[in-house]
């Protein structure tokens, strides 16, 4: 589940939130989606097309995360999202007068180090959007933070952002068959409908250049795109989601997610992906998503207890996975980078449960109120020690 908690800031820094609303930053996520166009199964997605804005639409991401080494095993984290977000329900219009606004977030870890920086603009000035260049290719930016792809879908790509003290410019390569998540890519979100369109693409081939501190370093590794859009993904009693990717040892990719409900029944959903575009859609019945323990984490409003270590099950394709994060860089308001480490390789990599599957943690997720989300996007390590190489970009 993409991090709409950094959407949430910027709602709250563009426009006028009441007092009740802000002190629940989640009840923006709630509202009915009076005028909006609403999510229903049975959507036909229509290729290049669905790359681009849907603003009948409430809220909408692009949102990349991927894991990076450099020729010396060094290992690097890279984390991208554009999100939009309609203030009103009526039709867009350009200039001062349109009613989209934008948010843009970057975060580079390193082995030592961890840096984030968030952008806000105002849509209908050039600012920030997604839109098709003079010569048709596919274009997302904000500001000089941009992906350019010259074809009409975001791939092949070249894509260039940063923070105060990490540049990143990074070309990307993945193949157009796309992944609908959920069913056909109706993804629901709990009982009551809530619902987002969501498609995926967990394949995607990365090279390029991470400096840090001034200094260049070649890098390569794997990455994963999510694409979504809704008008109202939370339902009245849910609080908050933890989200988590993998990419397995067979060449499969597993995303599974929990919108954490009042009550404690959460609704928990998720997918196995193949490298063909193949889907298998996890009911909530098929997924198990245990918290195996907890860890203080310091923020700027004080500590919090959040677990930070996982076991995922999934019975019926025989995957038992144990996911424990390292908090590698606390104390920032909006974004935590976490290190995971394998015991029985005695160096970096993914802490994996005795005879459990073989996996590269790509995303872990956990949105929490007030307004904190804790992304994890690092390494690109086998479980079982083998780093993967290619050939450079």
């Amino acid at each position: 589940m993409p991090n709409l908690t950094f959407l949430l800031r910027a709602l709250i820094t563009l426009t006028a939130i009441p007092p009740a609303e802000a002190q629940d930053p989640y009840q923006l996520l709630r509202q009915p989606s009076d005028g909006f166009a609403s999510v229903m199964p049975g959507r036909v997605f229509t290729f290049p097309n669905d790359h681009y804005p849907h603003e009948k639409f409430k809220i909408e991401w692009w949102y990349l995360t991927a894991n990076l080494s450099d020729f010396e095993g060094n290992d690097f984290g890279v984390h991208w999202t554009l999100f939009r977000q309609a203030m009103n329900a009526g039709i867009n219009q350009r200039g001062w007068q349109s009613n989209q606004t934008w948010m843009a977030h970057a975060a580079v870890s390193t082995p030592d180090s961890f840096s984030f920086s968030q952008r806000f603009a105002r849509g209908g000035i050039g600012q920030s959007g997604v839109e098709r260049s003079d010569t048709g290719g596919f274009e997302a930016w904000m500001d000089d933070w941009l992906w350019r792809s010259q074809s009409d879908g975001p791939f092949p790509a070249l894509l260039t952002a940063g923070t105060e003290n990490h540049r990143f410019q990074l070309t990307l390569s993945a193949s157009d068959k796309w992944v609908l998540q959920g069913k056909e890519g109706y993804s629901q979100k709990s009982n009551l409908g809530q619902a987002s369109y969501y498609y995926s693409q967990p394949f995607v081939e990365i090279g390029g250049t991470i400096w840090v501190d001034g200094s260049p370093l070649e890098v390569e590794g794997d990455g994963w795109l999510d694409r979504e859009w809704s008008s109202q993904p939370l339902s009245g009693n849910q609080a908050g989601w933890d989200w988590i990717s993998l990419h397995l040892s067979d060449g499969t990719a597993l995303m599974v997610y929990q919108l954490r409900h009042d009550s404690g029944e959460h609704y928990i959903s998720g997918s196995l992906a193949r490298q063909s575009g193949q889907t298998t859609f996890l009911e909530p019945s098929d997924v198990t998503l245990t918290p195996v323990s907890e860890t203080t984490v310091a923020f700027p409003d004080g500590s919090r207890t959040l677990p930070l270590e996982w076991e995922v099950s999934v019975p019926s394709l025989n995957i038992e996975v144990n996911v424990a994060a390292v908090v590698a860089a606390a104390g920032h308001e909006d974004a935590l980078s976490f290190r995971r480490r394998a015991h029985e390789l005695g160096e970096e990599g993914l802490e994996l449960a005795p005879a459990a599957e073989p996996a590269v943690l790509v995303g872990l997720e956990l949105a929490v109120a007030p307004v904190h989300l804790l992304p994890v996007a690092l390494l690109a390590e086998a479980a079982d020690g083998r780093r993967r190489r290619r050939a450079p970009c």
